[in-house]
Parts: C-alpha cells; structure tokens; sequence
C-alpha cells in the first residue's frame, strides 16, 4: 500500500495502519523525506534534518512492532519540533545567530521525549522567527519560511515552520508553542485546526524556563497527540493533572454549545472585511444548527503595554542582555532589536512595572471571565488583518497595519484556552481563521467547539503543491 498524502489521513488512521502492518514505520518516514526534499528548498519549513537518524529511529520501531511490542498510539508519525526547544541530537538555535556554535542537544524537552514515548519518529527542526518574537516566521539566520497556499506570503509565526510542513504535507504533526498567538496564527493561515491549551496542559522545560506568564507548548492540529503529551512536569511549576478523560475519545462525539457569545472585533477596532464576512458565515452557520449567538456588546482589549512588558521585559529579554554592546548585537533580528531596546535595554522593564503588568493580565482576566459569563465559548476573528509578506505587515482591506494579530494575545495574558478553525480562503488564497475562547481550564470545550465547526463547515482545505 502507498503511504496517503499526510493531508489527506488522520493521524490516528496513520498510525493505525503502522501498528496493524499495512504500513511500515520505515515507508511513512521515508515519505515524509521525500517529501521534504522535495518542497522545503521553496517552503523553508525545516532549518535542519536528520534522514539517516530517523530512518534508524523508524526501523526500531518497525522491528518492535514485528516482535509483537507495544510501541505506544503514534507508532511511526514523523514530527517536526520547532526550534525553540531541545531535541536530542539537533541544535538549538531559536532562530538566532549567537547560538550557532552551541553544541547539539543531548536530551529531549518533556514534548518530545512524551512523543517519542509515545511512537513518534523525529526528522528535524522547523523554521521560528528569533527567540519567537513575531507573528511572522523569519530570521537573519535561516531566512523566512513560505506559506505553501500562497508563496507570497507569511505562514505566521512563531510557529511558521511546522504551519508551512503540515500544511505542505511535509510531515502530519509538528509541535510549537503559543505566547501571543504562535500556535493560532500560523494555524489560521495555513488552513489548520490549532489550539493554545491552557497554561501548564503540556508541560515546558527541561530545562525550566521563563515561560509562566505568557507562553504554552503543544502539537499542532492533531488532539491524538494532545492525549499523549498533557500531565505534569517537575521542570513546569504550572503543570497541570492529567485530564480525567481523553480529549481524543470525546471528539467522537463532540458537544455542540448551547450558547456562544461572537464579537466581531472584540476591541472594536478595524478587521478586513474579507475575514469578518467569513468569520461571519461560520457563526450563522453554527447558528443555523440551533445554537444561540448572541453578539458581544462589550469590548474588551489585550492591554498592549502589559503583553510588551511581560513578553520582551520577562520572557526573552534576559536571554540578550549579554548581547548588548557587542557585535552580536548586530545579529539580532532588527525588529526584535528595536523592541529589546524599547522594553528591556532601557530600563523600562523593572520589578514595578513587571508586577503592574502582571496585574494587569489578572484584572484582564477577571473582565474577559465577566464578559464571557452565561455562554459556553467566545467566537472571533483570529486575526485583524490578512498574511503578510515574509518580513512585512499584514493588511487590512489592503492597507498595512503591524496590529494585524492583535486579537491573539488576549488568551495569553488571560491564560484561557483558545484554538482556530478554518472557515474560508481569501481572494489571494491564504485561509481564513474564525477563533474560538473557552473559560478558564476548559480546554475540552474549546477542542469540541473547534470539532463541531470542522463539521459543519467541512471544508478540509489542501494546499496546492509548489514545487
């Protein structure tokens, strides 16, 4: 049998197929090489590549599995990591030059160790904006990654390079992260389900990192993977329980909300009248099914001020401060430059405006808990503005604006759960994301949310092949 484009088969099925022979381990690897070969010198998806390491790790398990061995639900599953995280054997290097003569990883962070745990076969590393700095995905480094819809523009970032390999079909499942919208804007324009799991589901580290206030590890697009990967870590103080039940088993037969509350714009700025038509219909038709939608007739924004500080002043500053007022400095990716410099350089990230921020993000929280009182999700646009060009703005009925993803960021500094769904395909052929927000810790109803609308907007949106 022919590995199936990985576009074109659940990862279950996928998996299934390995565990019961009619695929082997070897074939669905080598397949992603391919592959690979064949679109990533367009795409920039991948910045490194292990073939030989990952036809070793598939033949493994394709001997396990001749012999009769439990080899775990993701048997055979090729996976890209982001490069912001430790895989055994890769570099590190978070999209920045001042890393390229760290050596290699010698241990995985707990999301790759629970996937190969759990079968998985590692090829390599996806493309990130520096350190995960923006909504775009390139860096002076690597170079930008291509959105395979539409070569022209961004896949989104900071999640680019795994977005742009599954989308392409490169591999079936990658992982990223969410800090402001890392997971959902890249899923949004590459046409994928992605969700932001609450804080702490998919424990960070090792090693420990500074990640508390903002940002959140995951898989991309696939609730299988969630299942094998949430449960506590001693490197992740916020790690969270096991949940009780499995997010994957309650997707056969997911609840549709009774209530939903949909804000158009939740801030009650500009959005680009292609995506709000859209994002629109999704609702109607979601309404049409008998759910009541009621429209927000509050706003609510995702205080700018406070998401800088937390981000540049606690999450990544520390990290470049050894860098400044060295040549290594000029290596730094200009945009992130001038924001370190802006936030933390200056002085103006300091304990007391550390803590106003992080008061901030509480008093956030409590106003979105107000808002969203009564309804079982909130539903809004993903994103404010269409994909960019690599390293530009994105537009709003064709006008650049740098707020183009502002309406991400609100989940982060709320910690809530938040995921995007496709719901259309702009004119210049690059998906559309409606959003979906649940309450605190309600991560199932965000996912069966996301499922319903799979459903009944059914349309399993493929990119077109570019090479």
């Amino acid at each position: 049998m022919d590995v199936p484009d990985f576009r074109t088969v659940t990862v279950e099925a996928l998996a299934t197929m390995v565990r019961d022979r009619t695929l082997t381990a070897a074939a669905v690897t080598e397949h992603a090489l391919e592959r690979i070969e064949a679109l990533n010198p367009v795409l920039n998806a991948f910045v490194a590549l292990d073939a030989d390491g990952a036809r070793a790790q598939a033949a493994a398990i394709d001997e396990r599995l001749d012999a009769g061995d439990e080899v775990g639900p993701l048997a055979g599953i090729p996976v890209g990591v982001k490069d912001l995280v430790n895989a055994a054997g890769f570099h590190t290097s978070r999209g920045a030059m001042y890393t390229r003569n760290d050596p290699p990883a010698t241990s995985d962070c707990t999301e790759v160790a629970r996937m190969r745990a759990a079968g998985c076969v590692i090829v390599g590393k996806t493309n990130t904006p520096e350190h995960g700095c923006m909504g775009d995905t390139y860096n002076p480094r690597f170079g930008p990654t291509l959105n395979p819809w539409n070569p022209e523009r961004s896949p989104g970032g900071s999640s680019g390079g795994t977005g742009s390999a599954i989308a392409s079909g490169m591999v079936p499942v990658g992982t990223g992260s969410d800090g402001g919208g890392s997971i959902r804007i890249p899923s949004a324009i590459c046409g994928l389900s992605g969700i932001k799991t609450s804080h702490g589901r998919v424990p960070s580290g090792p090693p420990p990192s500074g990640l508390i206030d903002l940002s959140c590890v995951g898989p991309m697009a696939r609730p299988l993977c969630l299942d094998a990967m949430v449960g506590p870590h001693p490197a992740d103080l916020r790690s969270l329980p096991k949940p009780e039940v499995s997010w994957r088993a309650a997707l056969d037969t997911p609840r549709v909300p009774a209530r939903v509350l949909w804000a158009p714009s939740i801030d009650g700025g500009p959005v680009d009248s292609e995506i709000a038509s859209a994002c629109e219909a999704a609702v109607d038709r979601l309404a049409a099914e008998g759910v009541e939608v009621v429209e927000a007739r509050t706003e609510i924004s995702a205080v700018p001020g406070a998401f800088l500080q937390l981000f540049f002043g606690g999450l990544i500053g520390p990290a470049f401060r050894p860098l400044y007022g060295t040549d290594e400095w000029d290596n730094v990716t200009d945009v992130l430059a001038v924001m370190l410099e802006d936030v933390y350089v200056s002085g103006r990230a300091t304990p007391e405006s550390l803590y106003e921020a992080r008061q901030q993000a509480g008093e956030l929280s409590i106003a979105l808990a107000e808002m969203m009182d009564g309804y079982d999700v909130l539903l809004m646009p993903t994103l404010a503005g269409q994909a960019p060009a690599p390293a530009g703005h994105g537009t709003v009925d064709g006008t650049e604006t740098p707020n183009w993803f502002r309406f991400t960021p609100l989940a982060n500094l709320a910690r809530r759960p938040a995921g995007t769904v496709c719901c259309g395909i702009s004119t210049e052929a690059v998906p559309i994301g409606l959003q979906v927000v649940g309450h605190q810790l309600d991560d199932l109803a965000v996912l069966e949310t996301l499922a319903v609308l799979e459903d009944l907007l059914a349309l399993n949106p493929i990119a077109p092949d570019v090479a």
